[in-house]
């Protein structure tokens, strides 16, 4: 593949810029020929995890299954993206636990985004309705979000996505991931 298998897991509140990222590196590792496979809520929750909901127990078993999936994919060959809020960090900790034990590379990015740019940024409002109390146990609002304390790589909000994005490739290539 002219690259080693590895999975890139980027954790954030919602709105944070998680997606937008992974996009970005996912197109770009595109052009220099790598297999990728990205995974986030959108694609995970409609089919797979369809049958969870957002309790406690439900968004435990939501991170194992993405986290048994990503091993696959990596096992596979592939630089997985996997994009999830994945607030707590015990959860984090066994996808990551899961990984090591497969001797496959796992990099964990935190998205530090403040709570009132991801508000801002809530096209779904989302964030209007959890503090309506429409929405149950929504990260941020009614449910916290434990902040990474083994995170490779700690994104803060000033640089653009795409300066983000080089942060992600640029770490990828200086730890072996990709070829330089």
């Amino acid at each position: 593949n002219n690259h080693e298998p590895a999975v890139v897991w980027l954790t954030g509140l919602s709105g944070s810029g998680k997606s937008t990222i992974a996009n970005i590196v996912e197109s770009k590792l595109h052009t220099l020929g790598v297999r990728t496979y990205l995974l986030d809520g959108d694609n995970v929750r409609h089919g797979l995890n369809s049958n969870l909901g957002f309790s406690a127990a439900d968004r435990e078993e939501n991170i194992r299954r993405v986290g048994e999936v990503a091993k696959l994919f990596a096992d596979s060959g592939m630089i997985v993206l996997a994009s999830f809020i994945s607030p707590f960090r015990k959860d984090r900790a066994l996808v990551r636990g899961i990984h090591q034990q497969a001797g496959l590379p796992f990099i964990e990015i935190f998205i530090d985004t403040p709570l009132s740019v991801c508000e801002q940024r809530d096209s779904k409002q989302l964030y209007a309705k959890a503090r309506r109390g429409e929405i149950k146990d929504f990260t941020g609002i009614s449910s916290p979000y434990e902040v990474p304390t083994e995170a490779e790589i700690h994104l803060n909000n000033g640089p653009s996505p795409q300066e983000q994005a080089q942060i992600v490739l640029d770490y990828l290539e200086l730890h072996g991931i990709l070829e330089k």
